[in-house]
């Protein structure tokens, strides 16, 4: 799935750099920022919070029903929510005012994405069946793209492809899920109680986004759509290689979550692997992007993308902190450290917008790119200094428990 996912976007990225130009992608990346905080808000931080409570449940299909049906009755809730903030923001974004069918495209993206059940299916370990929906609805999107846009205004139709094959899987996923447990109607008791259990992880995944989904809308704020276009193809490709961390990361912490429970010794031993896994592979795949960057701008780009090189060398330098970053997140959720991991990321995202609005008026992608660089590098070392100061992490399996408190001054700055 993970090798679909970067194969795929060095096929559409070098055609829609080059169909839609630096200014029509810097719209299209503007919409697609703008809709992917609405997925933000939607997912509410179910794909950490429920795939671990799935993972912990996954032998009683009762109570994994319950979990689904305050997960799907909360998201229900925040779309609406969603839908009142868009209304809202279209008064005051220009790019949203102007181009109306982009909005509309991207609220769908938003719908599609947000209630994918991914969480459910990676708490159950069916990573062979996600991955199964996922790469047929990333090859159906390419084949939409090749058929459909063709010219600099066909930006809306971007985004509309890229939702109806998620919104096909999600239709198809629900399907699998009901066959498993049992439907329940969502409750106020649930969806209080799934909101509660969430609000942890929705705060790490809102304080990670100020420091990754944002940075394009904040961009957009203060900046030509052209200028946003260099920074945003930048990052495509340095969010295609990060990517290449992701399947150790998805297949480890639903285990770890399993394991953190029954046996501390097999999960302190499985954690560790997995960081050194993603900390070499880190290290490797940034040396490799800062070398190779102007090829790979003017290979997947194209020319009137030369400004871009600067950027993604500058995001390379995020590649080995965001594999401490993601090292130290998936060892201490599941040890239920969310506050801890909480502080760290939304203080990394804050620090990310102060830097981003002094930098980036001033210097536009490039200020962008160093804020979003010092962010990820605070973030990495932070976490690294808290696993090293309050677990045994680095010598013998961990003896934290959940009631065992961390002192949160032990952060890296």
């Amino acid at each position: 799935m993970q090798f679909c996912r970067k194969i795929v976007p060095l096929i559409t990225i070098p055609y829609l750099a080059r169909i839609l130009g630096p200014a029509g992608w810097g719209s299209v990346a503007f919409v697609l920022s703008f809709g992917g905080l609405i997925v933000l808000l939607i997912e509410f931080g179910f794909n950490l919070s429920a795939t671990r409570e799935v993972a912990r449940n996954r032998d009683s299909p009762e109570a994994c029903g319950r979990i689904v049906a305050g997960v799907i009755g909360t998201q229900l809730l925040l779309f609406v929510l969603a839908c009142t903030i868009a209304a809202i923001a279209v008064q005051w974004l220009p790019i949203l005012r102007a181009n109306p069918s982009l909005l509309i495209a991207g609220m769908f993206f938003a719908l599609a994405q947000g209630f994918a059940p991914v969480w459910f299916l990676q708490g159950m370990e069916k990573l062979r069946l996600a991955a199964t929906l996922d790469i047929s609805g990333k090859l159906l999107g390419v084949l939409g793209l090749f058929l459909f846009v063709h010219t600099p205004q066909d930006g809306w139709k971007v985004l509309v492809i890229q939702s109806i094959t998620p919104a096909l899987s999600t239709l198809v996923s629900l399907w699998i899920m009901y066959r498993d447990i049992p439907m329940h109607m969502p409750s106020f008791h649930l969806i209080r109680q799934t909101m509660i259990a969430g609000w942890p992880l929705f705060l790490l995944r809102s304080g990670t986004s100020l420091y990754s989904i944002a940075n394009v809308f904040i961009l957009g704020l203060v900046a030509a759509p052209q200028l946003v276009g260099y920074y945003a193809g930048a990052e495509k490709l340095y969010v295609a290689f990060f990517g290449f961390l992701t399947p150790i990361q998805d297949a480890l912490y639903p285990r770890l979550s399993n394991l953190a429970g029954t046996s501390e010794e097999d999960a302190g031993h499985l954690a560790r692997v997995g960081a050194a896994l993603m900390s070499g592979l880190g290290l490797a795949l940034g040396l490799f992007v800062f070398f190779a960057a102007p090829f790979l701008v003017r290979l997947l780009m194209g020319p009137g993308f030369e400004a871009a090189v600067p950027v993604l060398r500058i995001l390379s330098l995020m590649l080995p902190f965001g594999a401490l970053a993601v090292s130290g997140t998936q060892w201490l959720l599941p040890l239920g450290r969310d506050h801890t991991v909480n502080r760290i990321v939304l203080s990394g995202g804050l620090l990310n917008v102060a830097t981003a609005f002094a930098l980036a008026p001033r210097f536009a992608h490039i200020g962008m790119a160093w804020s979003v660089a010092i962010a990820e590098a605070y973030v990495g070392l932070s976490m690294l200094w808290v696993v090293s100061r309050s677990t045994t992490f680095w010598s013998r399996p961990a003896q934290l428990r959940p009631d065992m408190p961390i002192d949160v001054s032990e952060t890296f700055i």
